[in-house]
């Protein structure tokens, strides 16, 4: 596995120790964070990310060996469970600008309300993505339920994260946060708000109707924002045959003006970013982390974290909570399908974590942070 630099425009920062202090909620940053860039944007960027790649892709012989031995699918056994996986759709939480609340639809997909904005991550609302066959549990937030998207924040360019069809059904001028080099695919679908982030740059978006300049009371002032930082992930991108790391890949953490903190993980395997990005925001309040799609280990284990990683990641990250995702939606690869579940629970308690923190949501479910 090589080590790779954390962004063209920033400097790579010491490792962390392996287990590091729990942040308090309003410790800085180390380093300070990057002023937040201009919205819709318009930048120039390298024809490919391959440099940031933590781990090699397969080559001929690993490619050789997976259509040989390798599964995508459970064995049939793994598939009794699919009626038991939790599934219990409810209505979107109410809450103030002051309240952070979030709702899993499936996933990668989560309704994210913070700092008085809704935000999708990864919105998939389809049946069926391209190669899987269809989703095993429903949307569990149903599209004419959801309020106005104030705005969509995509980790990378799988179609299991990046779905045409879904995005297709909102309004153009929805602003949408996406990473290096993915801005062409929105706009050539004629969305007019789209702003491309490097690693550890950020942007910050205002409620409507709360623009800057425009303080709580009314008066004159400042009123901050919610600030969206795109972070670093153990992950890669490629969509069709020709256009493989041509665009970026990573996570999200959302701070609201009051300091609240999510952390959207999106696609990753498990590695030395989280330490990082936990030194970087510390107080992250709660963690939404994968815990599927790792089987078989030897070909997943570099973009893929399983139960425990995921566990360990949140440690990592100094964060309050952790709500696991990316499982129990779509069949991508060998484990059984209830599994994750399980083995997450296992390892949270293994490791002397209070249960009220790990918050292993159904499909459909919400919590809002206190």
């Amino acid at each position: 596995m090589t080590q790779q630099s954390e962004s063209t425009t920033t400097t790579p920062d010491a490792e962390s120790p392996a287990t590091p202090a729990l942040p308090t909620p309003f410790a800085p940053s180390s380093p300070p964070l990057a002023e937040p860039r201009p919205l819709g944007e318009r930048r120039v960027w390298p024809r490919t990310f391959h440099d940031r790649l933590t781990a090699p892709l397969p080559g001929l012989k690993a490619v050789a060996r997976f259509a040989r031995e390798g599964s995508v699918r459970p064995r049939p056994e793994g598939l009794t469970d699919i009626p038991r996986l939790p599934f219990a759709p409810e209505p979107l939480p109410r809450v103030d600008a002051l309240t952070v609340a979030v709702t899993w639809a499936g996933h990668a997909s989560w309704v994210v309300q913070i700092g008085g904005l809704t935000i999708l991550t990864d919105p998939v609302w389809s049946r069926r993505i391209l190669g899987t066959p269809a989703r095993i549990t429903p949307v569990g937030v149903a599209w004419e339920a959801l309020p106005p998207i104030d705005a969509v924040v995509i980790s990378h360019n799988h179609y299991d994260h990046l779905d045409a069809p879904t995005l297709r059904r909102l309004p153009r001028h929805t602003p949408v946060f996406a990473p290096a080099g993915l801005g062409g695919w929105f706009r050539r679908r004629r969305f007019t708000s789209v702003t491309e982030l490097d690693w550890w740059e950020a942007a910050e978006l205002h409620p409507r109707g709360g623009a800057e300049g425009a303080s709580d009371e009314g008066g004159g002032g400042r009123r901050e924002g919610v600030r969206l930082d795109f972070v670093p992930a153990h992950h890669w991108s490629k969509r069709s045959l020709t256009d493989t790391c041509r665009s970026l890949w990573g996570g999200w953490v959302l701070t609201a003006p009051d300091g609240q903190r999510v952390y959207f993980a999106g696609d990753t395997g498990y590695g030395h970013w989280f330490s990082r990005i936990g030194r970087r925001y510390p107080g992250i309040d709660l963690a939404l982390l994968p815990i599927g799609a790792y089987d078989p280990r030897w070909w997943l284990s570099d973009v893929h974290c399983n139960p425990e990683e995921a566990v360990q990641a949140a440690q990592d990250l100094g964060a309050r909570r952790m709500a696991p995702m990316h499982w129990a939606t779509f069949i991508l690869s060998a484990e059984p399908v209830l599994e994750p579940l399980n083995r997450v629970r296992t390892a949270w308690a293994k490791a002397g974590l209070p249960r009220e923190d790990l918050w292993d949501l159904p499909v459909g479910g919400s919590r809002v942070l206190d």
